[in-house]
């Protein structure tokens, strides 16, 4: 099993219902760099990833790094869905089953940080091979949880299965 780290830097929001990037500046610490999700609605970003020839092809699963900027200590969830496309492939193509973390309380401090657990396999639509770009879509599920603030996400850490040593 291996992870890859996506930093909130490296996601784009949708054209629709997409976060907004944020940042704040914090007195003694680093500056937090984010995609925020509202509180009121859905809201989506997407990033892609070319893996490494030893990916299995299978299902992945993920973390959520994220905090707020409010004392509210209600939950969050998040969910992420896939879908791998080949060499010619269209980039019109849907995305898998989105699946969801278990929902995370926010620790009650303003951008104290909160790891969420693994959440279940995700199947990747389409069929997975060697040398693809996968596309992933993460929401913040509103209907799921009752933060009442914006979700500031910093980043997700991607699980993959390897079946070889190397990419040769």
């Amino acid at each position: 099993k291996e992870t890859i780290w996506v930093p909130a830097l490296a996601m784009y929001a949708n054209s629709t219902n997409g976060a907004e990037a944020g940042q704040a500046e914090l007195g003694n610490g680093p500056e937090v760099k984010s995609l925020d999700f509202d509180k009121d609605s859905d809201e989506f970003a997407q990033f892609a990833i070319a893996f490494p020839k030893s990916w299995n092809e299978g299902t992945v699963t993920f973390q959520a790094y994220f905090t707020g900027n409010s004392t509210n200590t209600g939950n969050v969830v998040w969910t992420l869905a896939g879908v791998a496309l080949p060499d010619t492939g269209s980039l019109n193509t849907a995305f898998g089953t989105a699946v969801a973390t278990t929902a995370k309380a926010h620790a009650g401090t303003a951008y104290d940080l909160n790891v969420t657990e693994e959440s279940g396999a995700i199947t990747i639509a389409g069929a997975p091979a060697p040398d693809e770009y996968v596309f992933f879509e993460i929401k913040r599920d509103v209907s799921e949880d009752n933060f009442s603030a914006d979700a500031l996400l910093l980043g997700v850490k991607l699980f993959f299965t390897t079946d070889a040593g190397n990419d040769a």
